[in-house]
């Protein structure tokens, strides 16, 4: 017996252990984008802290190597910059790579028909 419920289809309902199988066929891309662009954003933000310590650790390195506080100041301007647009490039690149993933995914359930998975 099949129905179409939304997205999911029910293969054999109570057949395996009394867990129904349904077929994942369909992921909406922006959703799913959404859903890529959030963690991603945040990974971001985890790793800001050591991206900014190596930051100043260089800019601390290349101020005492050349006695030139202006290029450690350059430096450490890059370094805010860049901290600051991490997570976001982060998240926008988690955006862009979950459209693409579910794009495919899409494409390839068509030919093969997608995850089976088993629900309570």
């Amino acid at each position: 017996m099949i129905w179409n419920l939304s997205m999911l289809d029910v293969i054999s309902p109570g057949e395996h252990n009394g867990h129904m199988i349904r077929k994942l066929k369909r992921i909406a891309p922006l959703q799913f984008g959404k859903m890529m662009g959030v963690p991603y954003g945040l990974m971001g933000l985890i790793f800001l802290p050591f991206f900014v310590i190596a930051g100043l650790v260089g800019a601390f390195a290349q101020t005492q190597a050349q006695e030139n506080a202006a290029a450690g100041a350059a430096a450490l301007g890059g370094l805010v910059v860049m901290g600051l647009l991490m997570p976001v490039v982060y998240g926008v690149m988690g955006f862009i790579l979950g459209i693409i993933s579910a794009a495919l995914y899409n494409l390839i359930a068509r030919w093969i028909g997608g995850i089976e998975v088993e629900v309570e």
